[in-house]
C-alpha cells in the first residue's frame, strides 16, 4: 500500500529537528539536517503503517496538510510518502512453506519440463494480485 500523512519537523534550539506526525501516534524521529529528516521520517512513517498493517489496524486519514498546527514559526510542515509493499518487499523475505495440491497429470508434466514450483506460484500470486 501507498500512503502520504503529513509530518511536523520541529526546529529544536541546539539544531536538527524532530519529526512528529499528528495522525500517526508515537510516529517519531529526528534528523540533524532537512534531507536527513525526510530519510528518517519515511522510514519511521513506513515502519508503523507496516506494523498496523500486520497487527490489522486500520491506518487514520491523514489530515489536510493546511489544517496541521505548528508549535512555532520555525516548524516545518511537509508531506511524506510511504510504501508498505517496497518495505515488505526488501525486508520481509522469510520463505514460507506451503503445501498445494496439483493433478498427477500435471505434475508428471511439469517435472518433465524442470518447472521450479515456487518460481510458478510467486509469479502467479504477482499477477493474481496485480502487484507490480
Amino acid at each position: 500500500m501507498k500512503y502520504v500523512y503529513p509530518a511536523v519537523f520541529h526546529a529544536e534550539p541546539e539544531g536538527g529537528y524532530t519529526i512528529s506526525f499528528p495522525d500517526i501516534e508515537g510516529c517519531l524521529s529526528q534528523g540533524e539536517t532537512i534531507q536527513e529528516c525526510c530519510e528518517m521520517a519515511e522510514d519511521a512513517l513506513t515502519l508503523m503503517l507496516w506494523d498496523m498493517e500486520e497487527n490489522h489496524i486500520s491506518a487514520p486519514s491523514p489530515t489536510p496538510i493546511n489544517e496541521v498546527h505548528k508549535e512555532n514559526k520555525d516548524d516545518i510542515v511537509t508531506l511524506v510518502k510511504a510504501d508498505t509493499l517496497a518495505y515488505r518487499r526488501k525486508y520481509d523475505t522469510k520463505a514460507i512453506k506451503k503445501t498445494l495440491s496439483i493433478p498427477q497429470w500435471l505434475d508428471t508434466m511439469a517435472q518433465e519440463k524442470g518447472v521450479n514450483f515456487s518460481n510458478v506460484l510467486q509469479q502467479a500470486l504477482i499477477k493474481e494480485l496485480n502487484i507490480r
